[in-house]
């Protein structure tokens, strides 16, 4: 699948089947997460692949939006080695990092057969204190990986309304 392919079919999945995601396709997700660009190639990056049903509970209290996905990744910041900038004040990386990180992990997980759906409804202090993270590991997404149910497809009437480039896109 080209890549505009897979940018135009990806969907947010928020069912997924009650079927275990294959070791070897959490492995690839996560040699996406390794490969992802970060600034400096600091890799300032941590990511915690909740499996077991006890951690996979945990992330449901903390945030509502896990799906009952056989798998999420708690992807984090590790602001100890994040890019701080020289000009301007209190600036870092981390979150950007991260996102790069978990942009890859989703666009693998898709290539992959799977479904994704990439959350930010928690409380950084909460996820914290639930997974005993401490506190330079900053928590940054979650991302809930599985089989898509067929009954959780884009069911959001805006999935594939885009704006025009002349709106977003400014030449000079």
């Amino acid at each position: 699948m080209g890549f505009m392919e897979l940018a135009k079919e990806r969907y947010s999945v928020r069912k997924y089947l009650d079927e275990p995601v294959e070791q070897e396709k959490v492995d690839l997700i996560l040699e996406a997460a390794r490969l992802a660009p970060t600034a400096v190639n600091y890799q300032p990056f941590r990511v915690y692949v909740l499996q077991s049903d006890e951690a996979r509970a945990k992330a449901a209290r903390v945030c509502r939006c896990t799906f009952d996905a056989p798998v999420v990744f708690l992807v984090c910041s590790d602001e100890r080695r994040a890019w701080k900038s020289q000009t301007e004040r209190n600036y870092s990386t981390g979150e950007m990092d991260a996102s790069i990180v978990c942009t890859h992990m989703m666009l693998e997980a898709w290539e992959l057969g799977l479904g994704s759906c990439w959350v930010r409804l928690f409380s950084v202090a909460d996820v914290q204190r639930a997974f005993s993270l401490p506190h330079y590991i900053v928590p940054r997404c979650m991302l809930p990986v599985g089989y898509a149910h067929p009954d959780g497809g884009p069911y959001r009437p805006w999935h594939d309304v885009y704006r025009p480039l002349d709106e977003l896109v400014v030449t000079l």
